[in-house]
Parts: C-alpha cells; sequence; structure tokens
C-alpha cells in the first residue's frame, strides 16, 4: 500500500502534468505578440484626433447634447459634471479602452485578458460561446472575439470584439461626454498590430448607443514599452473627493470638508449633533 506521503507527490505530479498539458494547448505560434506593456499615444480624450469636450463633436441626440451641456457647465463651476471616476467609479466600457494608465494583454486558449494598471482586468471570451441569456452586467461588459488570420499566413493577426450588458453610469470621456443610461451600449472592436511598424498598435472601436445619432467610430492606437516598469494605481488610494447624494464636495489639506463650487449647498447634516452656539 503506498504511504499517504507518496499519495500526495502523485497526485502534485499529476496536478502540475494537467496544468502543463493546458499551456501546451495553446499553439503560441498562432498568435501575434502582442507582449509587453502598451501605452495610449494620444490625449485622455474620446477620439484622439479631437479635442476634449465640445471639440469631440461628438454625435449626440438632442436630448444628450442638452445633459452634456448641463455636465460642461458643472465643470466650469467647478463640479464633477457627469464624470463619475472623481468618486472612483470604475469608468467601464468603451472609456477603458483609452488605456489612461498602461494595460497589457494575456492570451490563453479560451480567454484573451486586458489588464489595466488602475481597472479591473476584461475578459473576452474566444472560445466559440454564444451570449448568455440574462447575465448580471457590469462597467466592463461581457466580451465575445474571435480571432481572425486576415493576410492568410496561418497565423493570427486581428482580434475582433464585440462588448454588451455594460452598466453605468459611464461617459466616453472625463468631459461627461454621456451614453444613453438604458445602459443597451454595444462597442465593436478591431485590434491589431500596425502593418508596418510592430511596436504600434491600433484599437478600431465602433460604439452604437441610444444617446447617439449614428454609430460612432474612433481608433485608438498604443506605443509598446518591451521592458516595462508596473505601479500600483489605486484610485481610491488618498482621494480628497467625497460624493454625498448629488453632490461633489472634497477634504481639504486640514481634513475638513470644503466646497468644490462657488456658493455650494452644504451636505444635510440633520444625523449629527449640531454644534451649540
Amino acid at each position: 500500500m503506498l504511504r499517504r506521503s507518496s499519495v500526495r507527490s502523485i497526485g502534485l505530479a499529476a496536478t502540475l502534468l494537467m496544468i502543463a498539458a493546458g499551456a501546451q494547448a495553446l499553439d503560441e505560434t498562432r498568435y501575434p505578440d502582442w507582449s509587453g506593456q502598451w501605452l495610449r499615444t494620444g490625449g485622455i480624450q474620446w477620439d484622439p484626433t479631437r479635442p476634449l469636450g465640445r471639440g469631440q463633436q461628438a454625435p449626440l441626440t438632442p436630448e444628450y447634447q442638452v445633459i452634456f451641456e448641463a455636465s460642461l457647465a458643472d465643470q466650469a463651476a467647478g463640479g464633477a459634471g457627469n464624470d463619475a471616476r472623481y468618486a472612483c467609479f470604475p469608468i467601464g466600457m468603451p472609456r477603458l479602452m483609452s488605456a489612461i494608465f498602461p494595460m497589457e494583454f494575456v492570451f490563453s486558449q479560451k480567454v484573451t485578458y486586458i489588464l489595466f494598471e488602475n481597472n479591473m482586468p476584461r475578459r473576452i471570451y474566444t472560445d466559440g460561446r454564444s451570449w448568455p441569456h440574462d447575465p448580471e452586467p457590469t462597467f466592463a461588459g461581457y466580451s465575445i472575439g474571435k480571432w481572425i488570420d486576415a493576410d492568410g499566413d496561418g497565423r493570427y493577426d486581428l482580434l475582433e470584439v464585440e462588448t454588451r450588458y455594460m452598466k453605468g453610469p459611464r461617459t466616453f470621456e472625463g468631459s461627461g461626454l454621456p451614453l444613453h443610461k438604458d445602459d443597451q451600449t454595444v462597442v465593436q472592436e478591431r485590434i491589431r498590430l500596425d502593418r508596418s511598424d510592430p511596436e504600434i498598435l491600433h484599437d478600431e472601436i465602433t460604439t452604437v448607443d441610444h444617446a447617439l445619432t449614428r454609430p460612432w467610430t474612433v481608433t485608438k492606437t498604443f506605443r509598446r514599452e518591451r521592458n516595462p516598469s508596473w505601479l500600483e494605481n489605486d484610485c481610491s488610494e488618498d482621494n480628497h473627493h467625497v460624493a454625498i447624494g448629488k453632490e461633489n464636495y472634497f477634504i481639504s489639506a486640514d481634513g475638513h470638508l470644503m466646497p468644490t463650487k462657488r456658493d455650494q449647498t452644504p451636505p444635510d447634516l440633520r444625523y449629527f449633533r449640531q454644534s451649540r452656539k
């Protein structure tokens, strides 16, 4: 009879063999080299070819143009407008792909992961699955992708992705450029290396949303850092913004609550003992 320690050793060896077999199942020779760290080449605006805010000339419906103008006016007065990121809300799709901070790609047999330095990762399922019937919406949404050998050389060079089932609040950029509150956004992407420079990656992104009068397509471009240095980037660390109801306040350097806008109404203190004068 085998001793208990021997049984454990055999079990561990079998597990390691299974992991190795799973790793070998991905034929790396068929996939493009997207290793390293990818950094944005444009600004933080949604369309890198146009200025932030009104300069984006977003194809908004009249209703959502009014919402956008209100956001800009609030920000001009010192508020946050529609941008919930000040309170460390996840930015969600499609804004995630602005890659304000660096990102990297990790391939597996069934899933392609996009890891962000300052956000939750994206999972792009590439195993041929169908859309789930009743998924729980998330800020990043549910992404299904397909690898394509576009030039017929036997190696994948294009990743096509569609993302659905997102939740809000979400905006295209920090100006508060809005997406529709019904959260029926559909995002389609075509991700590939530049045809002449393998150190450049392009993501053509088309957003279909009821806040828009037509699908809106922009292209994001990233450059590769092959010897990256990764930082810990946590939005909630030392964040001095405070969201109370619909208002944004700020914690001053001496630890006191202060307004962000001129003549801003203080928060309701009904549950606090009021100081006596």
